[in-house]
């Protein structure tokens, strides 16, 4: 998905949030796990990071794209 210059609309700020909240979760939840007794997988762990990681930029590339007004959430 390119968002540059694209005019982000305030939806899909929104959507993008919970996209970036939702995969930051699933890492978090991942890496608690390890913790405890139940197997876990490395390579796991690694593809939730990414996948977290790139919800997140494309949040920042989002906000970056909207503007001022975009960034307050």
């Amino acid at each position: 998905m390119a968002y540059r210059g694209s005019g982000v609309s305030p939806a899909d700020l929104e959507q993008l949030a919970a996209q970036a909240r939702h995969a930051r979760q699933r890492y978090d939840l991942y890496k608690a796990k390890a913790y405890g007794s139940r197997p876990t997988s490395a390579t796991r762990m690694r593809e939730l990071a990414r996948e977290a990681e790139a919800a997140e930029a494309r949040l920042r590339a989002a906000r970056a794209d909207a503007g001022p007004t975009g960034s307050a959430s």
